[in-house]
């Protein structure tokens, strides 16, 4: 894993907007990005609306909040949570520089 550097995750604008878009009309709730064991790589991302925790990293911009638990964070080091809209379907997406292999649905990978 490519933890030596340390580098939180970063969130696009575009990755905020969506947000903000997901949370018009009700109280604002963050998005949690976590890494849990499966998936057809070894490892796959969680992503969904949820409660920050006390220990979460917090990542803000345009009104928003991204968390991520300290587990899942070495994992994402350094990854960019991004939202892509495409032929395949509209989703959260995540460029992980410490994943060595992912599935073409992009929500598993090893490393």
């Amino acid at each position: 894993m490519n933890t030596g550097l340390n580098l939180p995750p970063k969130v696009t604008e575009r990755a905020f907007a969506r947000l903000a878009e997901i949370n018009e009309g009700r109280p604002a709730r963050p998005l949690r990005v976590a890494v849990a064991g499966g998936g057809c790589s070894g490892f796959q991302y969680d992503i969904r609306l949820d409660e920050a925790a006390e220990d979460d990293l917090v990542l803000s911009g345009a009104g928003q909040t991204v968390v991520v638990d300290p587990v899942s964070l070495p994992f994402l080091a350094g990854a960019t949570i991004d939202f892509a809209d495409e032929l395949i379907g509209a989703r959260f997406t995540i460029d992980n520089p410490n994943a060595s292999a992912s599935c073409g649905c992009g929500t598993s990978f090893s490393i």
